[in-house]
């Protein structure tokens, strides 16, 4: 296969698409690179699925090695289930194409994308999406592409702004907007964002910004179609499908009306839709015994005919399934406090969509460390959602969190992000769990109210409370209506499901999910203005019951302090081997961590606990001078002296003649281990040593005064007169011949050989003549 290469200038940065060269026994694959951040996306069509729906699969594969990393396990460096990140990028890119495949289509797809290597500049989920849209538009796979994709950042200047496109790590320290976009020519298909509280204005005149530069990745795209595309799968209409519908249209219209009512209202079984489908499929077996309609595709064409019937009501009557106004949002009830003995808690019910968040707090240690290629960064704020099969009164497999339940997870966590306190403000690990009780539309955006509600009632002082609410869409050719909050009936039969949270200043977070080509920038003006109209009426109702975060934490919640200290000192308070910080540990019940930037991070179940350790850890640091006078205890006791613990994990030495006025023989006579003792800093020597003084006053004067060496000695030498310092007279040497004998030999002789030499060395010491030898 012959290697096709096109390129273009994205804000000075150069994206390339290739194919023709690797994973040649794909559908089609696509080598996307932009900068140093290269992408392999890999797309196969499997042929004819018995699925009734349209089996595509998205995976995102994120390899160590693509930033040069080994896995930080000891025991397993192979790359294990894919990451939440991983997880959300798969997202992002399935919700771009789904769209845009056409309805009738129901072959197997697969899309793997493989990071093969990145720059920390360039963010591999663009360039995958960009790679994929391009693999799909040269396939044979039907597809009603190709899309383009950018991230558009914001950052304020001089009270005006700066729009930013694909921006890195570096401008996203500084932006107030992080948005994904994801279009076709002339249409929206995909958004995913976080902000900080931005307008509804600069949102939509981000999109605008970013059609400026999709435009130009689908031009693009498209010369690369030109150069190496394949023709495509020609797709057929289900005949048994429309012969279904037809009959159903005709005969079944008022039975599915009434499916559509005991739906919305709960009664009954939960076994109408299947007792439906049993009456059509054996009527029409009495009429016709050669039909060849089975129960799966009457299922089907009953699905089909309520959707059409819900969206004509909208569209036609104006009248929602359950009655509602257009903008009118289902009762909202609210419970904060619901659990006794977690740190906050709070159930909020929107009609009977259900969510209790509970929130847990936890010391800076437990924050969760994520390892990606980029590197390894940590997340102190966590929200997880939980939604199993009785949510939806339904049986099925719990297990691992599924797709959604990472999606949505992630979202009411961006959604809360921007007012989370910082970690100065707030020294705690904030994990928020969204148990979901009941599903019926727009659960995550319960969830992100209840996790509102749940972290004021732990006390987490937020900025301002978030509220979230879904807008949907029904829509024909010509006209559209836009519904607030919608239920499930109205998710599954419309167009699309836009969830917009923020605060009452502005925007936080927002996703955009659309099962029609795309909407437009007009479209997107609307439905944020209406999503505001709804927010701030939930807001209000969220304020009557929490006006604002409570003064006082949990008593079951740990108590934690930051305490900053030089970084020359960690030493001192670690100690040699962890001595000191075990012993603080083991003494005070509280557990203390040392970052190395000289955070010390102390937490506890008691607050007493966590007091004593603060206070032993920035005695341990403090700077003691001269003349301080403290209140110390006696720790232990020696012949020259005590030592005194005058601050705590700081102890300094009472020498004895500092004890008392009077001459000291034993220290023990003065002071006994434990006792109290008032003592004063008298010098600091020059290896940083604490010496102490017991004494005081004029004894202290006297004490400090530099005195003679006679003085210093008990009793004094005052009347013994000047001391003779003048060398003494040599000692005159024996004439002995035995002494003679002796010098002469010794002086021919080295020290270690005279030792060794027998008999010589007693018998020439005069004086000894009768003493045996030694050996």
């Amino acid at each position: 296969m012959k290697k096709t290469s096109v390129s273009l200038d994205l804000e000075g940065t150069t994206l390339t698409l290739e194919t023709g060269e690797l994973a040649v026994q794909t559908t089609a694959s696509v080598l996307a690179t932009m900068g140093e951040t290269v992408v392999l996306v890999t797309v196969v069509e499997g042929g004819k699925s018995d699925l009734d729906y349209f089996p595509l699969s998205v995976e995102y594969g994120e390899r160590l090695y693509a930033g040069g990393k080994i896995k930080g396990s000891r025991w397993v460096k192979r790359e294990g289930r894919p990451s939440d990140e991983a997880i959300l990028a798969g997202r992002l890119i399935d919700r771009s194409i789904r769209p845009l495949f056409p309805k009738a289509f129901k072959n197997d797809v697969q899309v793997i994308v493989t990071v093969l290597s990145v720059d920390g500049e360039n963010e591999a989920d663009i360039v995958a999406l960009n790679g994929v849209s391009a693999a799909l538009a040269v396939s044979r796979i039907p597809w009603n592409g190709p899309i383009g994709a950018v991230r558009v950042g914001f950052v304020k200047e001089n009270g005006n702004g700066e729009f930013l496109i694909n921006h890195g790590p570096v401008e996203a320290e500084f932006s107030e907007l992080d948005i994904v976009v994801s279009q076709t020519k002339d249409k929206t298909v995909m958004l995913e964002a976080g902000a900080l509280e931005i307008s509804e204005d600069k949102l939509v005149e981000a999109v605008k910004k970013a059609h400026v530069q999709t435009a130009k990745i689908i031009a693009t795209i498209e010369d690369l179609v030109k150069k190496a595309g394949s023709k495509k799968l020609e797709v057929s209409e289900d005949a048994l499908l429309h012969e279904a519908t037809s009959v159903i249209d005709k005969s079944y219209k008022e039975d599915v009306q009434n499916l559509i009512e005991s739906r919305v209202n709960k009664e009954g079984g939960g076994n109408e839709t299947e007792d439906l489908i049993g009456k059509i499929y054996e009527n029409q077996k009495m009429a016709n015994p050669d039909s060849a309609l089975d129960k799966k595709t009457i299922a089907k064409a009953v699905e089909y005919v309520m959707f059409k019937l819900i969206k004509k009501s909208v569209l036609e009557k104006k009248k929602r399934v359950d009655g509602r106004k257009m903008d009118e949002i289902r009762p909202i009830n609210i419970r904060v406090g619901f659990l006794p003995r977690t740190h906050g808690s709070a159930l909020f019910e929107r009609g009977i969509t259900q969510a209790l968040s509970i929130v847990t707090l936890g010391s800076p240690r437990m924050e969760q460390l994520i390892e990606s290629a980029e590197g390894e960064e940590t997340k102190r704020y966590i929200h997880h959602y939980s939604g199993l099969p009785y949510s939806f009164g339904q049986t099925g497999r719990v297990g691992t969190p599924s797709r959604r339940e990472i999606g949505h997870g992630a979202l009411a966590e961006r959604a809360l992000l921007a007012v989370i306190p910082k970690q100065e403000e707030f020294p705690y690990t904030i994990r928020v769990v969204s148990e979901v009780l009941s599903q019926n539309g727009s659960s995550s955006m319960a969830s992100t109210c209840g996790s509102t509600l749940a972290l004021m009632d732990a006390g987490v002082p937020i900025k301002k409370p978030v509220a979230g609410i879904s807008i949907g869409m029904m829509s024909d050719e010509k006209n559209y209506e836009l519904l607030t909050d919608i239920i499930g009936l109205e998710d599954f039969s419309g167009d699309m499901d836009f969830k917009v949270a923020g605060t009452d200043t502005g925007v936080t977070a927002i996703q955009l999910d659309v099962k029609i080509p795309g909407i437009s920038v007009e479209q997107i003006k609307k439905i944020l203005e209406q999503s505001k109209i709804a927010r701030l009426e939930i807001l209000a109702k969220i304020k009557k019951v929490m006006p604002e975060s409570r003064t006082n934490l949990s008593k079951y919640a740990p108590k934690v302090e930051i305490v900053k200290i030089p970084v020359g000192k960690i030493g001192e308070v670690i100690g040699p081997g962890g001595k000191v910080i075990k012993n603080i540990i083991a003494t005070t019940g509280a557990q203390v961590e040392v970052e190395d930037d000289g955070s010390v991070a102390i937490s506890g179940v008691s607050e007493e606990a966590v007091e004593k350790a603060v206070t032993w850890i920035k005695s341990l640091v403090r700077e003691v001078t001269a003349g301080e006078v403290f209140e110390g205890e006696v720790k232990r006791i020696l012949p020259f002296g005590a030592f005194v613990e005058m601050l705590p994990g700081k102890e300094g030495m009472v020498h004895v003649s500092k004890m008392s006025a009077e001459f000291v023989k034993d220290p023990n006579d003065v002071v006994k281990i434990g006792q109290k003792v008032k003592v004063r800093v008298a010098e600091i020597d020059d290896q940083g040593r604490i010496n102490l003084s017991m004494l005081f006053g004029e004894d202290a004067e006297k004490s400090d005064r530099p005195r003679g060496a006679a003085e210093r000695r008990p009793g004094g030498f005052q009347n013994r007169g000047e001391r003779d310092f003048s060398p003494r007279p040599p000692r005159p040497q024996s004439e002995h011949p035995l002494a003679q004998q002796f010098r002469r030999e010794r002086s021919s002789v080295s020290s270690s050989d005279w030792r060794k030499k027998p008999g010589i060395r007693p018998a020439a010491r005069p004086g000894f003549k009768d003493r045996k030898p030694h050996y």
